[in-house]
């Protein structure tokens, strides 16, 4: 498959080589993916850091690939500007920085890595747990003022201690076993079904895994509704002296009652790694309230920042990005509908993103038919917003009579792969 063939629009161009496909990657992503990418045939702009909205409208003219991270916000306004705008990677687990019905709406597939980065979080939360136990970095700065403090005192081991984590995802059940095996006993608070791994138990009221656990940790998902889930009645209900981590999402917490919460005593300590407003780029600055508080660690968003996370991400979405694009496989696609394909062989093939209306398949069998097209395969799916219909046809026909396709009423885009 030497070529991608796309008509959308009223551009009238039907066929554009790979290296004429435009792709740019924002913040700094892993070069694993530029590579892989260069190396399809594709042509590969990068920019180290996130862009604010002007600046993206003004870079995503005529881009078809966009890269990004969790810092740069694709929005409906944004979405309104991108002229040749196909598919959106977001090279992290989350994707609450893009507007994902906008994309549906638009026939923009939006990608992401859910699972690379999961073991350099979980890790991190490990690592945090033992160090604040240990109040290794009240020690450590008192080293370096020349002060030697050795003393048992507020030092403690994680094991026997509980554990409270509230998701129970990919990040939360590995943590779960991980958390096990160092002795530590493990509550989970989830809205969906979960299944305990070990011996974990899972708890429905979030009230009484605060009451019981000596570490609570957040791994829930950046969804609006998430917005400040955990403030002041939260924290009144922990134990006391209770530690504290959010490596989730910034948003989800108040983070002037987490202040007040450690100011009084109420918590033992708190390890923060994302916050509710974070810089662009690492020139910029950092505020926090947060900032100065004795048994408090903070980190730049660095829980899935490994060598090894960033490149196992960098190569998860550069391939998915690449199934998409060179034979419509929407396998992972979080708002438009999955579709699991093998690459075209002694054939066309023809994709259809459609809105989830009446009508528009056999309107689309209307114009296939009355083209003459030799149909060898055909695949239909559809989500309550969007239809993604995929089909293969004998390569001996008039490409203009296929230009119907792109008519069809509720039709949002329509691509062909050669």
């Amino acid at each position: 498959m030497d070529e991608l063939l796309f008509a959308e629009g009223v551009s009238g161009r039907w066929s554009y080589p790979r290296n004429r496909i435009k792709m740019l990657l924002l913040e700094n992503i892993h070069p694993a993916a530029v590579e892989r990418l260069e190396e399809a045939g594709y042509s590969v702009d990068t920019m180290k850091g996130a862009l604010d909205e002007d600046d993206l409208i003004e870079a995503i003219k005529g881009v078809h690939v966009l890269g990004i991270r969790s810092k740069t916000t694709v929005t409906k306004r944004v979405l309104e500007h991108a002229d040749r705008l196909m598919a959106v990677a977001a090279f992290c687990i989350g994707t609450n920085q893009i507007d994902l019905d906008a994309c549906a709406d638009k026939g923009v597939a939006v990608f992401n890595a859910p699972f690379s980065n999961t073991r350099s979080v979980v890790e991190l939360a490990l690592g945090l747990m033992v160090v604040m136990m240990r109040d290794v970095a009240d020690k450590s700065r008192q080293m370096h003022q020349g002060i030697w403090n050795k003393s048992a005192t507020g030092s403690r081991e994680v094991r026997g201690k509980t554990l409270g984590i509230i998701g129970y995802g990919a990040i939360g059940s590995q943590l779960s076993v991980l958390a096990e095996n160092l002795g530590m006993r493990v509550l989970f608070y989830d809205l969906n079904e979960r299944l305990a791994l070990g011996n974990a138990r899972r708890v429905r009221k979030l009230d009484d895994l605060l009451a019981e656990s000596d570490v609570v940790t957040l791994h829930v998902d950046g969804r609006k509704d998430n917005a400040n889930i955990f403030g002041r009645d939260q924290f009144a209900k922990m134990k006391h002296g209770a530690l504290f981590l959010n490596l989730a999402r910034g948003h989800i917490v108040d983070v002037d009652a987490l202040a007040d919460a450690v100011k009084s005593g109420r918590l033992g300590g708190a390890a923060v790694d994302v916050f509710p407003e974070e810089p662009r780029t690492n020139s910029d600055p950092f505020d926090s309230p947060l900032i100065g508080l004795d048994k408090v660690i903070l980190t730049p968003h660095v829980g899935g920042s490994t060598e090894e996370a960033q490149e196992a991400i960098a190569e998860f979405a550069a391939e998915r990005l690449l199934n998409y694009l060179n034979r419509g496989d929407t396998t992972f696609c979080v708002n438009l509908p999955n579709v699991q394909l093998a690459d075209v062989t002694r054939a066309h093939r023809l994709l259809h993103i459609h809105k989830n209306q009446p009508g528009v398949l056999a309107e689309l069998n209307r114009a296939l038919s009355e083209a003459g097209l030799n149909i060898l395969g055909q695949h239909l799916k559809t989500d309550e917003r969007t239809g993604y219909v995929i089909i293969d046809v004998d390569r001996d026909y008039d490409r203009e009579a296929v230009k119907a396709l792109k008519q069809i009423p509720g039709t949002v885009k329509f691509r062909m792969l050669h």
